[in-house]
């Protein structure tokens, strides 16, 4: 059972459902004048687009599942991202 678990949490795949635009992340953010929400958007708009993140995203929060996603660990995530 341990190893059928293991080989699960391994494997599982995160996916984000619909479809997130950058004019949907810019209107989510456009009343957060944090440091994280600025670099974030400067980030996307190099990407020329929100895609890269998402996947990114969902890669690195496959490792917390164990543990639990929280909003601060997205956070992190997201800040991590942003800094790449």
């Amino acid at each position: 059972m341990n190893e059928l678990i293991r080989y699960l949490l391994e494997n599982i795949q995160l996916d984000f459902r619909g479809e997130v635009t950058l004019d949907q992340v810019r209107a989510m953010l456009r009343d957060d004048g944090s440091r994280e929400a600025r670099a974030l958007m400067e980030k996307l708009s190099a990407d020329s687009g929100v895609d890269d993140m998402l996947i990114t995203l969902a890669d690195t929060l496959k490792d917390y599942i164990s543990q639990g996603i929280t909003p601060e660990t997205v956070r992190e995530q997201l800040q991590m991202y942003s800094e790449s």
